[in-house]
């Protein structure tokens, strides 16, 4: 079979999910299918494969022939609670052992931040470049992931907001995105850890030149502006360039794999019954630069 990626939705020109056939992410790729990938990712920005029974090493396997990846230090999962490697991201409500973690466990109440809109590893130097999200075991309902086009988000500003943003840095950190949330219950070396980064709330696609915002509720601060008046500015562009018309929906299946490139997008988990198991595994590749050397 030859790969192949049509919009999930063909009567929007503009719509920016693929679904990819044609492939089977589990073997080794051919530099013309990896090409296509990134092809596809620098068109779309969130592409889906379903059926693809990848399991850890696998995953790693493929993600790896795509780029470089970033190590799991978002989490504040002590590495000997972890249930696998620092390559892997543990998205998901079990603990070491394969239990649900408890309603009020800290680590559950953490990953809750998932569920605001957010654009991955941005708290970091040198954010995130693309997501790779592979689906084990989903619940019964619920648990869907939405992501936003912050290229069109960017496109429908009125030109004189263009002018105000264009240049603006913005201060990131897993501290604000938490905060959001009443959760506050960091020690003292996490807070270090987490200390604020910057990031233009403006960039540029290094290949398809297009613009587009960077935002996520990791974003607590613009530089130069009182915090009040900054957070009030992010949080109306966050309801802009979250409007429905900028917003695809997945609903999982089990197996299906989603890549999606955090520079063009942001993304935000929805609830589900919290007894049930819902299983995630996720591989990220780090961007080449950190935001600040990519001139928009």
């Amino acid at each position: 079979m030859t790969i192949d990626i049509r919009p999930i939705d063909p009567a929007n020109r503009a719509f920016f999910a693929g679904e990819v056939s044609g492939i089977d992410l589990t073997r080794p790729l051919s530099d013309a299918e990896v090409a296509a990938i990134h092809a596809g990712m620098d068109e779309y920005g969130v592409l889906v494969f379903h059926d693809q029974r990848l399991d850890d090493e696998s995953q790693l396997a493929f993600s790896r022939q795509l780029g470089p990846l970033e190590q799991a230090t978002g989490d504040i999962m002590p590495p000997e609670q972890r249930r696998m490697s620092m390559d892997l991201n543990d998205i998901s409500n079990l603990d070491v052992n394969g239990n649900v973690l408890a309603r009020d466990d800290r680590r559950r109440l953490f990953s809750l931040g998932n569920l605001l809109w957010h654009s991955d590893s941005s708290f970091k130097d040198v954010p995130a470049k693309y997501s790779l999200l592979s689906a084990r075991t989903i619940p019964a309902a619920g648990g869907n992931t939405e992501f936003a086009d912050m290229r069109a988000a960017y496109d429908a500003l009125d030109e004189e907001t263009k002018r105000e943003v264009h240049d603006l840095i913005c201060r990131h950190s897993q501290i604000y995105s938490r905060g959001m949330l009443g959760f506050e219950d960091f020690t003292e070396a996490e807070r270090m850890k987490w200390a604020p980064v910057r990031q233009r709330l403006v960039r540029r696609h290094p290949n398809t030149g297009r613009l587009s915002l960077y935002l996520a509720s990791h974003a607590g601060e613009i530089e130069g502006w009182p915090v009040p008046e900054a957070r009030a500015f992010l949080r109306d562009l966050n309801e802009h360039a979250t409007q429905r018309q900028f917003v695809y929906a997945h609903v999982w299946r089990p197996f299906d794999l989603v890549i999606w490139d955090n520079r063009v997008t942001m993304h935000r988990a929805r609830r589900f019954n919290s007894k049930e198991v819902r299983d995630m595994r996720r591989t990220t590749l780090t961007n080449e630069v950190s935001s600040l050397e990519q001139a928009p």
